[in-house]
């Protein structure tokens, strides 16, 4: 069976042993004669999924018992509306920090609900770099925070998160959830799309303390009400089970081989060598961004010479490395090195890149 090393940015890839297991199981689940998809949410198969599935979440990244842990539909792209009109409304304001497409696209729904003010915006200097917390006017009456931890696009990440002096603190991890611990007395709810690091696409993980749950609004259609799915479990409609089966197999794995800690190491690893392919590169391969915003699952560049573009690519392409392409709003590659990338996989695209530049620099 031929595995390509695949750095798209999402849809992305998946653990091998993720993989192997859910197919050995597809078709007839546990020995009932059926797939768990083709079960009944409210069955026992699947609530043994669903419950281990939380758990897990709760257990490898250290939730504290006030955070409720949810399974909704539509993707992070749906939290862009669900959070304005849960927490913005009524008067009430909040502060955005655009960071780069994902973080504006987000502060573009909330401004459609109500007063929601961009702080910081980086589009001024291509949204290469994170900025410092002293440069971020908070303003103590807002409803809440919006950041969005790692940028796909342009290839930039928080490393730390701020302190909001205030307000509550709501962040999209859609594409670095799982790969480090977080500060959770600083967080008041996070979000991220499952097609990165934790399973297919089609679901998002929601994380959501009490305090700020208390506040959500009752005056919204059933299903963008947090308090509903909260109450029910994420069980208030059909769940995309596929995905939480998926994501229960994944944590997993990630439990299996040491959990965030080793996340951390490999993670560290993978990045390691692809920057030092751009930086031991004397100019060949350029990234725009700041050294200290780098993004350690997005890692982002440009040729210094853009006619050797395509035969980059169709060169990574005969090596078995897909979804290079950066983005079309910015071009130039992109390599997503996310939780179940091999660090072999980073490596043989340094190896790649190094020969690269040496046969054309």
């Amino acid at each position: 069976m031929l595995r390509v090393f695949n750095f798209a940015a999402g849809p992305s890839t998946l653990s091998m042993t993720v993989l192997e297991e859910a197919a050995s199981e597809l078709v007839d689940y546990r020995g009932t004669g059926m797939s768990l998809i083709e079960m009944s949410h409210r069955g026992a198969h699947y609530d043994a999924v669903h419950r281990e599935a939380v758990s897990l979440v709760r257990e490898l990244l250290m939730v504290p018992p006030e955070f409720h842990v949810l399974f909704l539909q539509g993707g992070a792209t749906m939290q862009f509306a669900m959070v304005p009109l849960a927490f913005l409304g009524g008067g009430r304001t909040a502060d955005y920090i655009i960071t780069g497409h994902w973080a504006r696209r987000a502060h573009a729904d909330a401004s459609v609900v109500g007063d929601a003010r961009a702080v910081w915006d980086g589009s001024g200097e291509g949204y290469s770099r994170i900025p410092s917390v002293e440069e971020i006017p908070f303003r103590k009456e807002a409803a809440y925070v919006h950041m969005c931890s790692n940028e796909t696009i342009g290839g930039i990440q928080w490393r730390d998160f701020p302190d909001t002096g205030g307000p509550h603190l709501v962040i999209d991890m859609s594409s670095d959830v799982l790969s480090r611990p977080l500060p959770w007395e600083r967080i008041s709810m996070l979000y991220a799309g499952t097609q990165k690091n934790l399973a297919p696409a089609g679901m998002t993980l929601v994380i959501i303390r009490d305090d700020l749950l208390a506040r959500a609004r009752r005056d919204l259609p059933a299903y963008l009400r947090y308090d509903i799915h909260a109450d029910n479990d994420s069980l208030f409609n059909t769940p995309p089970t596929f995905i939480v089966w998926v994501m229960m197999l994944t944590l997993r794995w990630v439990k299996s081989i040491g959990g965030l800690p080793e996340i951390e190491r490999r993670r560290d690893a993978r990045a390691a060598a692809v920057y030092g392919a751009i930086d031991g590169s004397g100019g060949f391969f350029r990234t725009p961004v700041e050294r200290s915003s780098r993004s350690t699952m997005n890692i982002v560049w440009t040729l210094a010479d853009a006619r050797l573009d395509r035969e980059f690519l169709e060169g990574a392409e005969r090596e078995k490395m897909y979804g290079l392409k950066g983005h079309k709003s910015v071009g130039g590659f992109r390599a997503s090195l996310y939780n179940a990338m091999p660090v072999e996989g980073a490596e043989a695209l340094a190896a790649y890149m190094r020969r690269f530049a040496a046969l054309n620099g």
